[in-house]
């Protein structure tokens, strides 16, 4: 057992929390970090018990192209106020990852500097792949050099060269000596060289008990990245897919489809980071068609097996809509002020807020074993199981109230931890009703003590008008940042049934003789569904994932994923 397996994450994206210029301007520091100091209480008071922040370091605009790694970001202060950032985050018991940016880096990062001044004779020209000085590039530096995603602002690591290895190892260090961050989440960990992942995680065993590495992953079989050698998890992009999808489809059978096929990659025992949006793709209060569906949205998100994160701001029911030449109305400045007494005022929050404070008090939404009850299209019921008591989580998407038995094991009653309502165990089972858009959990009575104080949230059904954060239009539009996201998570149909067996289409020939960095997308593609084939019936939704992923790299990394 370590802190992160009863972690509940609050996301920030600093640049955009705090307001901070579009570009870096890189003259004196502003502070705008200390004004994210509020949060921190308010982030408690949800019942979140860890941060996961970034970008932080010197960059030049949205973040993710680095100048310095070892500098926060001017536009955000100076490392002594992050230093106190993190220090006042422990003091209130929350724990901080920050985001690591090893992939790439941007053009004013000094190894991309010195190439640009000494050509062939700088020490630096193997930091970056395939530099080549008989080439060009869009910058018109007389020399070319492998972008990522098509940016040549963002300049490729070659993570293959000891020295680069080293010298990130080293920013590791320096951040836990510096900041004492407990853990680090990994940009792009899906196009990352897989052993250089393991000399990061070397380091995470090095530096600090339970230091966390968790990895951005979109595609591909997740225990590949998260195991024992290389991280401790992934992002769940599966599951974030089913919840928002299968609510507005009114399918749950999609949802638990999703966790038995997650779960057949990497078995019970490993969290997955869990989530039902960030600051690559829309609020969850925009991507729902019934906006009363954020209650089982939650209700599931804090119950399934998993680490739950919420992304700033979602707690108060904002909107956020994905633009096609901008992710600003993702990332909105907000004054905490203006939100400060929400738990109290805003339903959204009052429900978060409850379920934060039960998933911390209830250790089997933590460690127990998932267990499926009953499935619907419209409703759903599911344990999780420790020490041989059942908490029994039930949701329903349907418009209207319904009746539903289920087993509950050998409690003899059960309490709703949101609405306090009481029911009797008969047989072995409990028939509770289900309000319409709601979701609840079921405590056994040997887990309520006399402190116990349900939230009576039914009311929390009749969500608010969304709130519009409107951002003030910019004189000149920033470079847009590459979205590692952008539409590989669009709404893949599910049946309204069990999953049909994959369609007929025209089929890629894939030529066995070449290695799979010298095959095309399609052909990329259509290795994954032959591997995919081999290991039993391939779905409409598989299909859809694998179709909808266009890069290269993390085509290539998925497809040796299979054993």
């Amino acid at each position: 057992m370590a802190w992160y397996d009863e972690a509940v994450f609050y996301h920030i994206y600093p640049l955009g929390l705090t307001g901070a210029p579009k570009q870096n301007s890189y003259e004196e520091p502003v502070h705008r970090l200390n004004t994210l100091l509020p949060w921190i209480s308010h982030i408690k008071g949800i019942g979140c018990n860890a941060i996961y922040i970034g970008p932080l370091f010197e960059s030049v605009g949205h973040g993710y192209e680095t100048t310095d790694y070892k500098k926060l970001d001017s536009r955000l202060g100076t490392n002594e106020d992050l230093t106190n950032f993190v220090a006042e985050c422990h003091k209130q018991g929350i724990r901080v990852i920050l985001d690591g940016v090893f992939n790439h880096t941007g053009r004013d990062f000094f190894a991309f500097q010195d190439i640009k001044q000494n050509r062939e004779q700088s020490q630096y020209k193997d930091w970056y792949c395939n530099v080549n000085f008989s080439g060009n590039n869009s910058y018109n530096d007389g020399f070319s050099y492998e972008n990522w995603g098509g940016y040549d602002l963002l300049a490729k690591l070659n993570q293959h060269n000891p020295a680069v290895k080293d010298y990130i190892c080293d920013v590791i260090r320096f951040w836990v000596k510096e900041y004492d961050v407990d853990g680090i989440r990994l940009d792009a960990a899906d196009v990352m060289d897989f052993e250089y992942m393991k000399a990061l995680r070397a380091v995470a065993n090095e530096v600090k008990p339970d230091f966390w590495l968790m990895g951005e992953v979109i595609h591909g079989n997740y225990s590949r990245w998260a195991n024992e050698g290389t991280l401790h998890s992934v992002t769940n992009y599966m599951l974030h897919k089913a919840l928002y999808s299968g609510h507005n489809d009114h399918n749950y059978f999609e949802v638990a489809h999703t966790i038995k096929y997650v779960s057949g990659m990497v078995g019970n025992n490993l969290n997955l980071y869990s989530f039902v949006d960030n600051h690559d793709v829309e609020r969850i209060y925009t991507k729902l068609s019934n906006k009363a569906h954020f209650v089982p949205v939650h209700v599931m998100l804090y119950t399934l097996p998993g680490i739950p994160s919420l992304y700033y701001g979602s707690e108060f029911g904002i909107e956020g809509r994905k633009e096609r030449t901008s992710d600003d109305s993702l990332r909105p400045a907000l004054n905490y002020e203006d939100y400060k007494d929400t738990i109290e005022t805003n339903p959204c929050t009052k429900l978060v807020a409850a379920l934060g404070k039960i998933r911390q008090n209830t250790p089997a939404l933590c460690y127990g074993e998932y267990k499926e009850l009953l499935l619907q299209n419209t409703h759903f019921a599911y344990a999780r199981i420790l020490d041989g008591k059942s908490v029994i989580t039930t949701v329903n998407n349907a418009d209207n109230d319904v009746m539903i038995d289920v087993e509950a094991g050998n409690s003899v009653e059960y309490v709703g931890a949101l609405t306090g309502e009481r029911v009797s165990v008969k047989g072995g089972r409990i028939q509770v009703k289900l309000s319409a858009n709601s979701g609840e959990i079921w405590l056994p009575i040997e887990m309520v003590d006399a402190s116990f104080e349900p939230i009576k949230t039914l009311e929390i059904v009749k969500i608010p008008e969304p709130v519009k954060v409107v951002e003030e239009t910019q004189k000149e539009e920033p470079e847009k940042e590459v979205s590692k996201v952008e539409e590989t998570i669009k709404t893949v149909e599910l049946p309204k049934e069990e999953p049909k067996v994959e369609a007929k289409t025209e089929k890629v020939v894939v030529d066995g003789t070449k290695s799979y960095e010298d095959m095309t997308i399609e052909e990329l593609q259509e290795a994954i569904l032959e591997k995919m084939r081999k290991n039993g019936p391939v779905t409409d939704y598989m299909v859809g994932t694998v179709r909808e992923n266009k890069h290269q790299g993390s085509l290539i990394n998925w497809v040796k994923s299979f054993n």
